[in-house]
C-alpha cells in the first residue's frame, strides 16, 4: 500500500493496524469502531472531525514516536496599564515540557513581524522555511500544546492547516492535563533534523480587512467576536484603542467554548456554536484582538464540521487602525 491513507490524524497503532489489514473494505470498518470507541472513552457524541483533538491518554501511548512531533506553542498574555503585553513561553517551557517536544516560537520565528500587529501569520513560503526549520515536514504527526491558554495551541494548529498540513492535533487540556495524569516532564531541549516543507496553502482560511469589511453587508457570511462580552460591546476596561466591535458581527467568548482548560463535549459545543447560527452558515469570519483567541472558535467549528470558517488575522488590532472603519457598541450586534 502506497501514499497516503487518509488515517494520518489517527494515532500509529490505529494506521499500522488499518494498514496491515487494509482490503475488501476493512479499513474504513477499523476505522469507524476507532471513532466510536474514542468517542466512547471522551463521553462524546460525534465530533465531525475527532482527530483534530488528541488526549493525554493518546499522547501518551505514542509520545516517543521518532516521527512524531511535539511542539509547545506556549506565550503569555501580561495585562498592563496600556493593555496586554506578550511573554514568551521559552522560560516556561525550559522548566519542563512534554519529553521530546519542541518549541515553537510564535512571537518571532511564526510571526511577520514587520506589520506592527503582534501576531501577524507568515506568507506561504515564509511558513514553509520556518515549518522546515523547526523539523517538520508536511508527512509528520505534530501535536500542538500550550502551558497556558489553548488559543496558543489553536494558533499554531491554524498555521499548519493554512500551510496544507494534514496530520496536526492540538492536545486537549495541555500541559496541565498531561501534569494531572502523572506523566513525565523533561527539561532538555530537543531538537530535529532540518526539513524541507513544501507548502500547499489554504488561503480560504484567513480574510484580510477589506473581506471583513464587505461581509459586513453579507447575508451568507456569519461574523463573530471571540472576545468577552465587556469587550465585545465596549463597556470593560479594556479595548483596543477604540471601543466596541465590527457592526453585524455576533459574540461567542472563546472561553464559553471551554470547561477546565479543555474543549466542551461535542453537544454542548454545538449548542454554544449553533445559538449563533455558526454551524448552518454558508461562510464564518471569527475575529479578536490580533488573531489568536478567534481560532479558539474556528478550531471548535472544525472540530464540529464547518469548514468554511476563516480567521480575520488583524483583527481588532487592525482595525482600528483605520478610522473609517466603523465601530458599534452594546451587547447588540
Amino acid at each position: 500500500m502506497t501514499g497516503r491513507t487518509g488515517l494520518e490524524g489517527f494515532g500509529p497503532s490505529v494506521r499500522y493496524a488499518v494498514v496491515a489489514k487494509s482490503v475488501h473494505g476493512i479499513e474504513d470498518t477499523l476505522v469507524a469502531i476507532w471513532i466510536l470507541n474514542r468517542q466512547r472513552r471522551l463521553g462524546i457524541d460525534a465530533y465531525r472531525h475527532p482527530q483534530f483533538l488528541t488526549t493525554v491518554g493518546e499522547l501518551a501511548q505514542e509520545y516517543l514516536d521518532p516521527d512524531l512531533r511535539i511542539v509547545d506553542a506556549t506565550v503569555f498574555l501580561q495585562l498592563g496599564e496600556n493593555g496586554y503585553r506578550v511573554e514568551s513561553g521559552w522560560e516556561t517551557y525550559c522548566a519542563g515540557h512534554i519529553p521530546g517536544a519542541a518549541f515553537m516560537d510564535l512571537i518571532q520565528a511564526f510571526s511577520d513581524t514587520s506589520t506592527g500587529l503582534g501576531f501577524s501569520r507568515l506568507g506561504p513560503e515564509a511558513l514553509a522555511e520556518a515549518l522546515g526549520a523547526l523539523g517538520i515536514s508536511p508527512g509528520h504527526r505534530v501535536v500542538i500544546y500550550s502551558s497556558g491558554h489553548v488559543m496558543w495551541a489553536t494558533r499554531a494548529w491554524w498555521l499548519l492547516r493554512y500551510a496544507g498540513h494534514e496530520d496536526v492535533a492540538v492536545l486537549d487540556g495541555g500541559l496541565e492535563a498531561w501534569l494531572a495524569a502523572n506523566q513525565p516532564v523533561a527539561t532538555d531541549r530537543p531538537s530535529w533534523p532540518p526539513q524541507t516543507y513544501r507548502a500547499s496553502p489554504r488561503p480560504e482560511l484567513f480574510v484580510d480587512k477589506d473581506e471583513v469589511a464587505r461581509s459586513m453587508s453579507a447575508s451568507d457570511v456569519c461574523t463573530i467576536n471571540a472576545l468577552s462580552p465587556e469587550v465585545y460591546a465596549g463597556t470593560g476596561a479594556m479595548h483596543y484603542g477604540r471601543r466596541g466591535h465590527i457592526p453585524g458581527s455576533l459574540n461567542l467568548h472563546y472561553d464559553a467554548l471551554l470547561e477546565n482548560g479543555c474543549f466542551k463535549s461535542a453537544p454542548a459545543l454545538r449548542d454554544e456554536l449553533q445559538a449563533q447560527g455558526l454551524l448552518d452558515a454558508k461562510r464564518v469570519i471569527a475575529y479578536c484582538g490580533g488573531g489568536i483567541s478567534a481560532t479558539v472558535d474556528g478550531f471548535a467549528c472544525q472540530l464540529l464540521g464547518q469548514e468554511a470558517v476563516a480567521v480575520y488575522d488583524g483583527s481588532m488590532a487592525e482595525w482600528v487602525r483605520d478610522a473609517s472603519m466603523p465601530l458599534t457598541t452594546g451587547a447588540q450586534p
